[in-house]
């Protein structure tokens, strides 16, 4: 089965990022939603951290990341989630800091179980065509895969964990 990232452009301003998972879609749900999950994982590149990991996982609950790196630099994004239907599904919005995405992003996270593996699936709706460009053109693919490659390790240790 193919670990793969697949990263698209879809229309005029959505990505579509698709990857598999050997776990079932519980695991990884848990994985994206739970802060000491993430934590392990959702760290960015080397030499960074996931200083900031709040979730209030309902409809209509806030969630904060801050990412941090050696030198102290920050990173932050932050949103509201509109749906949840766990372990399927997530729909929140995202807008960072900065604001280099040009405005707030829709995010939909869809699990869906393939045998004892979950494809995840998200699309990223940005607000603008030349937005969605520019995240396209950004080191957005290479710093997913090394997150998500992170995450196997992850999702590998929490099932060894629960086989105990």
């Amino acid at each position: 089965m193919s670990h793969k990232l697949e990263l698209t452009a879809q229309g005029d301003r959505e990505i579509v990022i698709t990857r598999m998972f050997d776990a079932p879609p519980h695991l990884v749900f848990d994985a994206l939603t739970i802060p000491a999950l993430l934590k392990r994982w959702f760290t960015g590149p080397d030499g960074w951290t996931l200083a900031t990991c709040e979730i209030d996982l309902r409809v209509g609950g806030a969630y904060r990341y801050v990412w941090e790196n050696l030198d102290g630099t920050r990173m932050g994004t932050g949103g509201l989630y509109r749906e949840i239907l766990s372990p399927e599904r997530i729909l929140q919005t995202e807008k960072y800091d900065d604001n280099w995405t040009g405005g707030e992003t829709l995010n939909t996270a869809t699990l869906t179980p393939i045998g004892d593996a979950t494809r995840l699936t998200t699309t990223v709706v940005y607000p603008s065509r030349e937005m969605r460009d520019a995240a396209v053109q950004s080191p957005m693919e290479s710093g997913i895969t090394i997150g998500y490659d992170r995450l196997d390790t992850v999702l590998a240790a929490v099932q060894q964990e629960q086989a105990q």
